[in-house]
């Protein structure tokens, strides 16, 4: 330390010139260290990737840990660049230290359909070497960056003219054009705008109110849900339709989340219920579908209403309220129960998650008790979701035979392997319950072995309700029942239309232009899955 010390110049000046190199060559090294930071994040996330693309989700908390890694990854990458920035401005003012680049990727093209808007840069007059003026094009250098045109607002006011008979002198109009709602002010656009972001953003109007008038156009909070009220009850024939579509498949998924709801004083808690047909797993044609309703409590008396005229496979999972459901004389006919084995696995998983032990070991907290017998059980279940991923989107008559073929052997295994184990636990013990959970519902849990259309889990419906889990936390809480019920509706819409892959926002634009003269009879044509836009329509739904 003293050689070191004694090896430091003693002119101020020189001293200066040496902390400088050394802050530059610190700011390098710490550019360095964020960049490979960031590397290695995103390596991890791409091997994530490219494992669940190839494996499928090997476990429950696949996607919470992309979900992890991608987030660490914007945070390094982040801090890369600022890093970056700065050991530039360090090595500016020093020529002994090399600048530090990051090595980024190559950035793909823009997409193709984006329009392009040429500017051109003035070229020079004369020569920069000889001052001489003739000068000739040789060709051209493009730089192309991607900019966003903020939102526009305008006025489109309906002209009709008025013309008087010259003979009868009567006067002769064209009559004024629908509009969606009655006396309506706000275009189909603009409408179809608010109800996306309120239902399918959960962005509350107040909010939305609050960013329009600092936009340069205030409408008021009422103005708003005035619109929303007007269109909810505008496109409640197509819900309708929707209803009657979803709930006339051979199989449903059904699930339910709670919704926090308005009440005097206090906020009560109210249920969303989703019922989905998708036919996708076993090859069907039918496109999918969701129907969502509300109600203020978790009673089974609300699904039983919601299936009252259903037949057929309902997969969901063991809410004593689905009960009346399965019963033998029912009327019109029986529902078969469809077990989701997900759920069943879930307390398994929740005793054997390692990942999970290793995390809590790491942040010094006391790690959980593994249990062996769990983690047994997560590895035979896991066997059959790993046969499964196989056989998904096949005919339900090749899904049969695969499962006859292999999975029966497996689950006849589970059953024997669970009964003994469990004839030997306490019934208080946690891993005694969650074989309890699978052994009192069996015949449920293995009706997929005699049907290919049944899947092993009910993940569509909880897809369904997820936006809505999602949501609660930016608009806190339905204002009343009645907000509830116009909110299950238009769930029932934005989310059929995004499993169909169609932009929610462009379709409900067009529907709301066209449903006020749409012809009744020919109402499913406004359907998401029969829903053809025309470049025209796009434009004007952007």
């Amino acid at each position: 330390m003293k050689a070191g010390v004694e090896a430091l110049p003693d002119d101020v000046e020189a001293l200066k010139a040496a902390l400088i190199v050394a802050r530059a060559e610190a700011a390098a090294a710490r550019a360095q260290q964020s960049d490979d930071q960031a590397l290695i994040a995103h390596l991890k996330l791409q091997i994530e990737k490219l494992n669940r693309d190839r494996y499928g989700p090997r476990s429950e908390r696949t996607a919470r840990l992309l979900d992890q890694l991608e987030l660490t990854l914007e945070e390094l990458e982040t801090a890369a660049t600022e890093d970056e920035l700065a050991a530039e401005m360090a090595t500016a003012k020093t020529t002994k230290v090399a600048s530090f680049t990051r090595k980024r990727p190559s950035r793909q093209p823009f997409p193709a359909h984006l329009p392009r808007e040429r500017v051109i840069v003035p070229a020079p007059m004369t020569c920069a070497c000889c001052g001489g003026a003739r000068l000739s094009r040789l060709g051209e250098d493009i730089t192309e960056t991607l900019e966003v045109i903020p939102k526009s607002w305008k006025v489109i006011q309906h002209v009709r003219e008025k013309f008087s008979c010259r003979d009868c002198e009567k006067i002769s109009q064209a009559p004024a054009p629908f509009h969606v709602i009655a006396r309506g002010w706000a275009g189909p656009s603009l409408l179809a705008m608010v109800l996306f972001e309120k239902f399918g953003q959960h962005q509350p109007l107040n909010r939305q109110a609050e960013r329009y008038a600092k936009e340069g156009v205030p409408i008021s909070l009422s103005t708003l849900a005035d619109q929303v009220g007007g269109c909810t009850a505008a496109v409640m024939p197509l819900f309708k339709r929707l209803e009657a579509y979803v709930l006339s498949a051979e199989r449903l998924h059904g699930d339910d989340t709670r919704v926090p709801v308005l009440a005097k004083g206090k906020t009560d808690t109210g249920r969303i219920w989703v019922y989905v047909r998708d036919d996708k797993p076993f090859g069907g044609p039918a496109p999918p579908g969701a129907v969502f309703y509300y109600s203020r409590d978790r009673a089974g008396k609300h699904p039983q209403a919601h299936l009252a005229n259903y037949t057929g496979i309902f997969q969901a999972d063991a809410y004593e309220g689905y009960g009346k459901l399965y019963e033998g004389g029912r009327a019109p006919g029986p529902i078969l129960e469809a077990a989701c084995w997900v759920h069943a696995r879930r307390p398994f998983f929740v005793m054997a998650d390692l990942a999970e032990n290793a995390r809590r070991k790491a942040q010094g907290k006391k790690p959980a008790v593994i249990s062996p017998l769990a983690l047994e059980a997560v590895r035979r279940i896991d066997e059959l979701f790993e046969i499964e991923r196989a056989i998904n989107g096949q005919s339900p008559e090749r899904r049969k035979a695969v499962r006859q073929e292999l999975s029966a052997p497996l689950v006849a295994n589970l059953e024997a392997w669970m009964r003994e184990q469990r004839a030997k636990l306490s019934r208080g013990n946690d891993v005694a319950k969650a074989m309890d959970y699978m052994l009192k519902r069996w015949i449920a849990f293995t009706r997929f072995l005699d049907d290919g259309r049944i899947c092993l889990s009910n993940n569509a419906a909880e897809r369904g309700v997820r936006g809505i889990a999602l949501g609660r936390k930016s608009w806190l809480f339905c204002g009343s029942d009645r907000g509830g019920e116009r909110a299950a509706v238009m769930y029932s819409l934005i989310v059929t239309a995004k499993m169909n892959d169609i932009d929610p926002q462009a379709w409900l634009a067009d529907v709301l232009a066209r449903i006020a003269e749409h012809p009744v009879q020919r109402l499913d044509e406004l359907l998401p899955w029969n829903w053809h836009t025309s470049s025209a329509q796009v434009s004007q739904a952007a």
